[in-house]
């Protein structure tokens, strides 16, 4: 009997188990197994060949029409045409120096046929296709279609040297000496949701009767996908909340109560209903694993730093972990704003119940990081603003309570481990991580699936408006010179603007790509031209993440006050930047970001009580995909419908982050878009298993199963701990 983890060598011989290692990754029976038909062709359902485009990698259903053959003219050889059709058009087969295969393509006989589509003199053709042909009694089109309508042939992702019948063959060969595979779905779970059993459904999948059995079978396998997934997740979860943690309850009349009392604004419902919320997981004895998603501007820092002030009213410290300098500069400006002199504990003027705020990052001078390491760890400073530079071994804390990851996606698993390995007593800290990238339910449920999800919707009272446009350069190029005329108005009325470009131009970049784009519009190219030409009197610089952080930390100084009113930047801008006069925004080569990103990146303006207006530049055709995104972008400033928007035109290996694992995702059917009702389902079973069974003890072909997953994936959406 052949096994789940026996080598393909041992079963479809050596040729055939080397062709399918090298091209489609697939080493064992059970890899073999876990290949999917992509579709399924009924035999009396004769592909429209009409249809095919070029450069496509097709297998088709046809009837070989004619057949020639003809010399070569410039050289020795020959070459064999055979025109097939299914009977609404034409295809031409061409083989060179292969006279022999005119025994098999004979008039009239049916057909399987593979290869890459091309075209020659305005016909299109494969060139030297693989095929399958149907038995010959298969008879005419309509006899064919009669005796083979019942019969379904998968077709399989495959490579133009691994063609979709040589998969099959080999899945037959597996197939015939198959075991029964252990389940990974409890007995319970497919009684509940009425689903066959693995062995059934693989056999279904492959080999289906009917179609209705092919989609019963796909409809098994992707729970069985989404299963594994929240069976890990939900073991998190447990795990997470067996660990111990101190509670941390707020002082009465402490700093909490005092920032809320030198608030300049109202806490929306919103954020009194989060904070309220976060107030009480951490006054538990469990560690709180919380993520809050809202809105670009909907006030997340402020609901954090509560939860901050509330672990250093009870006598802990809390770090705020931020992906880069600028961003850490400007959390720790912002939040030793807000507390004014509660952020000056011990100094002249300092509040009697204030604390430090310390900052530290990889850049700071010897005497600074050496002032701030003592405030961390004599606990003189209850908040600690820092980036990577905070998980060095030599930063000791006094007593971490609470670490606030902001935009966690930046940070791997064992940075964020190592910062919780912080704490001390052999306690965990309480986690909260904030994300400003508006997540749809189905990707949280997935993607942060261990973290409890909280969302902050509402945006504060007083924000201003911001509009959107698509400036089209090549439709309308005297759009763009208006643009810089309103940079200019702007600036003369007092605001701040940001200028965005996908690029630095300092010739350390990648090369051009070898397509017949030209380079994106770069920061340092752009500022020149922008100092001689339109913007020329008016005060401009540059922001990048490869000037020193003095000198970022030193422009955007000047850019909040008005000195350089203009700033041409990178996406080093993309979140927590605020500066409230900031009114207007362009971004060169739109096209060239993402939705999510040109979202965030609009979220920097319109901060304040000052109408937006943010232009969107490129040279995009109108119904280019690319153009659809950037009018997706002017339409709306509805965040979650945005990351729908984004999701859609995204792989699903990218919206899972598997494609930046470089391993072969185990999610092969499962779409976390479409699969809603699904992964729902799943999350629901799974956390009732591993409730009764933390361990799996009970389970261990589910057991299994989860450490296949996780041995072959990376990915972060099962490590967002």
């Amino acid at each position: 009997m052949v096994g789940f983890d026996t080598q393909l060598t041992a079963v479809v011989g050596d040729n055939t188990a080397k062709a399918l290692a090298k091209t489609l990754d697939l080493h064992t029976a059970g890899d073999l197994m876990r290949h999917y038909p992509r579709r399924y062709i009924q035999r009396g359902e004769l592909t429209e060949l009409s249809s095919l485009r070029e450069d496509e990698l097709v297998t088709v259903v046809a009837m070989v029409k004619r057949v020639s053959k003809r010399s070569m003219k410039n050289r020795r050889g020959s070459i064999l045409e055979a025109v097939v059709t299914d009977g609404t058009g034409e295809l031409t087969l061409t083989f060179f120096n292969q006279a022999w295969r005119e025994r098999d393509l004979r008039p009239e006989r049916i057909g399987l046929f593979a290869g890459k589509v091309g075209s020659f003199r305005d016909q299109r053709q494969l060139a030297h296709p693989e095929y399958e042909m149907f038995p010959e009694d298969a008879g005419d089109i309509r006899e064919a279609a009669e005796k083979y309508a019942d019969e379904v042939i998968p077709v399989y992702p495959a490579s133009e040297k691994v063609p979709s019948w040589l998969i099959a063959k080999a899945v037959d060969v597996v197939l015939q000496q198959l075991g029964d595979a252990p389940d990974p779905l409890p007995d319970e779970v497919l009684r509940k949701r009425h689903l066959p059993g693995l062995s059934e459904a693989l056999h279904a999948v492959h080999r289906p009767k009917a179609i209705e059995k092919a989609w019963a079978a796909q409809r098994r396998l992707r729970y069985e996908e989404a299963f594994v997934l929240q069976t890990e997740l939900a073991r998190r979860r447990l795990s997470t909340a067996a660990l111990p943690a101190t509670a941390r309850r707020a002082a009465p009349g402490g700093l909490v109560d005092a920032l809320d009392e030198r608030l300049p604004f109202e806490l929306t419902p919103g954020q009194r209903e989060i904070g309220d919320q976060l107030a009480a997981e951490l006054d538990t004895p469990h560690p709180m694993h919380r993520l809050l998603q809202g809105e670009v501007g909907a006030g997340k820092t402020v609901v954090a730093l509560r939860a901050m002030l509330a672990v250093v009213d009870a006598g802990g410290q809390a770090a705020l972990l931020a992906p880069t300098e600028v961003l850490a500069q400007q959390h720790h400006r912002s939040l030793t704003a807000m507390l004014g002199e509660l952020a000056q504990a011990g100094m002249l003027g300092g509040a009697a119940i204030g604390t430090r705020v310390a900052l530290l990052t990889g850049s700071m001078s010897t005497a600074q990081r050496r002032a701030a390491l003592n405030d961390i760890v004599t606990g003189d400073a209850g908040i600690v603003v820092g980036t990577h530079a905070l998980l060095e071994e030599n930063v000791q804390f006094f007593d971490l309570g609470l670490v606030v990851v902001d935009e966690q996606h930046r940070f791997g698993v064992e940075q964020r481990a190592a910062l919780a390995a912080k704490s001390r007593d052999g306690t965990r800290p309480h986690v909260l991580v904030m994300t400003a990238t508006p997540i749809p339910r189905t990707v949280a449920m997935t993607v942060f699936g261990d973290l409890e999800i909280s969302t902050l919707s509402d945006v504060p009272r007083g924000r201003a408006d911001v509009a959107t446009h698509v400036v089209p350069v090549d439709e309308k190029p005297h759009f763009l010179e208006r643009a810089w005329q309103r940079v200019r108005e702007e600036v003369e009325a007092g605001h701040r603007v940001y200028i965005v470009c996908p690029r630095i131009g300092d010739g350390d970049e990648e090369p051009a790509a070898d397509d017949d784009r030209r380079r994106p519009v770069a920061v340092l190219e752009l500022a020149e031209q922008l100092r001689s030409g339109p913007l020329r009197d008016v005060g401009l610089d540059v922001l990048h993440g490869r000037l020193p952080a003095e000198t970022k930390d030193a422009v955007m100084a000047a850019f909040a006050a008005g000195t350089t009113p203009v700033v041409v930047a990178t996406t080093v801008i993309e979140v927590g930047i605020d500066v409230p006069t900031a009114s207007m925004m362009v971004i060169m080569d739109a096209d060239r970001f993402g939705v999510s990103q040109l979202h965030q990146l609009r979220g920097r303006i319109g901060r304040g009580s000052i109408p937006g207006v943010c232009l969107l530049v490129t040279e995009a055709a109108p119904g280019t995909p690319a153009r659809e995104r950037l009018d997706a972008v002017a339409a709306t400033r509805d965040g979650f419908a945005l990351s729908q928007v984004d999701l859609e035109q995204r792989r699903e290996g990218d919206v899972l982050g598997a494609s930046q694992s470089g391993r072969r995702s185990s999610l092969k059917l499962l779409r976390v878009i479409r699969d809603a009702e699904v992964i729902e389902q799943a999350r629901e079973d799974a956390s009732a298993v591993v409730e009764g069974d933390p361990d799996l003890a009970r389970h261990p072909a589910l057991l299994a199963a989860v450490e296949a997953a996780l041995a072959e994936q990376e990915a972060d959406y099962l490590e967002k701990a």
